[in-house]
């Protein structure tokens, strides 16, 4: 069970102190790893405040020797009520370059604020000097991240960061997305039709249009997610990656599906015709934007293949 901060003697303050402070430089040290492929330039920032807070650590244990001897038992900050919980680098990759620098300055503000009530519980008068010392460099990490981002964050670096952030995105969330939207906008588009043309049903072509975009998400789910485990392309975590694609393939064929929820089978179907071409040109739009696809070249390729399985579809059904 955790113990209230309350209830700790000096000694066990500096026990925390000290390995909080260890923790925080493996974590400083996790994201300056897990970015410098992509980011070296914020890399080399945590680094430097990695060294930091060695230099804090060395400066605790030092006076927890005067006081106390050799030996530092092991408290940790979940050991102690009242700390955040911090989950492992390992365990929220890929790293997000904004979702870190956040995190630094959370556990910038949270260590400043247990040094602060640590200071005002210890008797000794260079302990409590030494506590405050730290609390007021946490404090001003604030001011070093800054320094550090001046001299190692220029405009040429920045927009080299922003690129390779896009690149990211690009890699793991549009690419399985765009993937699915265009199986399901357009793979689903010759059942729903067949069956809307040979029942002249609203209700049907809903069932078939419904069962055809919910099996097509599953499917291309599972295979977006069984494609690579991301390690060698950088393509991010499988499961992320299939249940994007899953679920955009859902909604690209639930699209044109829910207009048949309209009883008149005309109406439903002029409704969906329309919303197939906004499926179509959306599509269009995401290659331009984010593929460096030209716009009409995009819009050529996506809808003369739309048309194409559209015409089959209705073939099939009226034939």
């Amino acid at each position: 069970m955790a113990k209230n901060f309350r209830d700790l003697s000096e000694q066990e303050i500096l026990a925390l102190a000290i390995s909080s402070e260890e923790t925080d430089a493996r974590i400083y040290a996790d994201f300056a790893a897990g970015l410098k492929t992509d980011y070296p330039a914020t890399a080399q920032i945590f680094k430097e405040m990695e060294a930091e807070e060695d230099e804090h650590r060395r400066k605790l244990i030092e006076d927890y020797r005067r006081r106390f001897g050799e030996h530092i038992p092991l408290i940790r900050r979940e050991d102690v009520k009242g700390f955040v919980h911090r989950k492992p680098v390992w365990m929220i990759r890929p790293l997000g370059i904004k979702t870190v620098r956040n995190q630094a300055e959370v556990m910038e503000t949270e260590t400043r604020r247990f040094y602060e009530r640590a200071a005002s519980k210890v008797g000794d008068a260079s302990t409590r000097k030494l506590l405050g010392d730290l609390a007021e460099a946490e404090r001003k990490h604030v001011t070093l991240a800054d320094n550090l981002e001046k001299e190692y964050l220029t405009p040429e670096v920045k927009a080299q960061e922003e690129k390779a952030h896009r690149r990211l995105f690009v890699l793991q969330i549009v690419q399985p997305g765009l993937a699915g939207l265009m199986d399901g906008s357009v793979s689903t588009l010759a059942p729903v039709f067949a069956a809307a043309f040979a029942t002249h049903n609203s209700h049907a072509a809903f069932l078939v249009g419904l069962a055809a975009s919910v099996g097509a998400g599953i499917s291309m789910g599972f295979a977006e997610a069984a494609s690579d485990d991301g390690s060698l392309t950088g393509r991010g975590k499988p499961l992320l990656r299939g249940f994007v694609c899953g679920l955009m393939t859902t909604a690209g064929g639930i699209g044109h599906t829910l207009p048949y929820l309209i009883p008149s089978f005309r109406t439903a179907t002029a409704i969906a015709v329309v919303i197939v071409a906004i499926e179509l040109l959306l599509i269009s739009w995401i290659r331009n934007r984010y593929m460096d696809t030209p716009f009409l070249r995009a819009a050529f390729q996506v809808i003369v293949g739309g048309v194409l399985v559209f015409l089959v579809g209705i073939w099939i059904g009226s034939s």
